[in-house]
């Protein structure tokens, strides 16, 4: 019984043995792997070979720039800012800058006039005084950061500068020096001028926007030029005259025409004209 097991046990080996040095093998070991296919996952979209699935990620080392991390507390005010380490590498930081929008309905920003107050009437000044100018902003969103003011005169097409890039604050306040050594142009007419206050990143011919600061050019003032002092007893006046002027000379003889006729109409309706003869 023994003997047969070990029969047939033999005759099994011997035709496994011969079956499989007949298959047609491949003729090296790596060729195995096109035999093989991986598991398809149905959120991949391109077949990956064992060899590149089984290829190891490549490990970050000490010389990698390491990303950038925000420091606490600091804002970052433009983009692109870069940072030495200690590798000798570089690290930026990207952000966004911030921008402020402001509703295209409002008004532009404006200007009231505190000194001399708006309400008040034409302004004058005597030509080589100090003139204050002060006032408030309106409807202001956007700050500027340097106004200019100066002064425009429509006769001589001459403009004075009072203040070229000044810091702003919410009350402005300029002193204009009017002697003619001070300005450094024109002489000082006896005219209107035109104060003008804008920004001074801006033209004066721009466009005002909504919140921002236009050009304030509606604040008119005069100057004029003080004539010499004239002692009483020299002082003669050139227009006038000792004579009477000829509405003078007519209404005279109005007056007197009209008289004449009342007195000879009262005495004609009182007696009669032939009574007087």
């Amino acid at each position: 019984m023994r003997t047969f097991r070990a029969d047939r046990l033999l005759s099994a080996l011997f035709l496994f043995t011969s079956l499989s040095s007949a298959w047609p093998w491949p003729p090296s070991v790596q060729d195995f792997d096109a035999l093989i296919h991986p598991r398809q996952d149905k959120e991949s979209s391109s077949d990956t070979s064992p060899a590149e699935t089984a290829r190891p990620s490549p490990t970050p080392t000490d010389d990698a720039a390491p990303t950038a991390a925000p420091t606490k507390g600091a804002a970052t005010k433009s983009a692109g800012s870069t940072k030495a380490t200690k590798g000798g590498t570089s690290k930026t930081n990207t952000a966004a800058t911030k921008t402020s929008s402001v509703d295209a309905r409002l008004p532009p920003g404006g200007v009231n006039m505190i000194t001399p107050s708006a309400l008040a009437q034409t302004s004058y000044y005597k030509v080589g005084d100090y003139v204050t100018f002060a006032w408030n902003y309106t409807s202001l969103s956007i700050q500027p950061s340097k106004i200019d003011v100066f002064v425009s005169c429509q006769a001589n097409s001459a403009t004075y500068t009072i203040s070229n890039n000044a810091s702003f604050e919410p009350t402005g306040n300029v002193v204009w020096d009017t002697k003619p050594e001070a300005s450094g142009t024109a002489p000082l007419l006896t005219e209107t001028y035109t104060l003008i206050i804008h920004d001074a990143s801006k033209e004066v011919t721009s466009i005002p926007q909504a919140g921002h600061l236009g050009s304030y050019n509606q604040f008119q003032f005069g100057m004029y030029t003080p004539q010499p002092y004239t002692p009483l007893s020299g002082w003669e006046c050139a227009t006038c005259s000792g004579a009477l002027s000829t509405m003078d000379q007519q209404a005279l003889k109005f007056m007197l025409g009209m008289c004449m006729i009342t007195v000879l109409s009262f005495t004609w309706f009182a007696g009669g004209f032939d009574a007087l003869f």
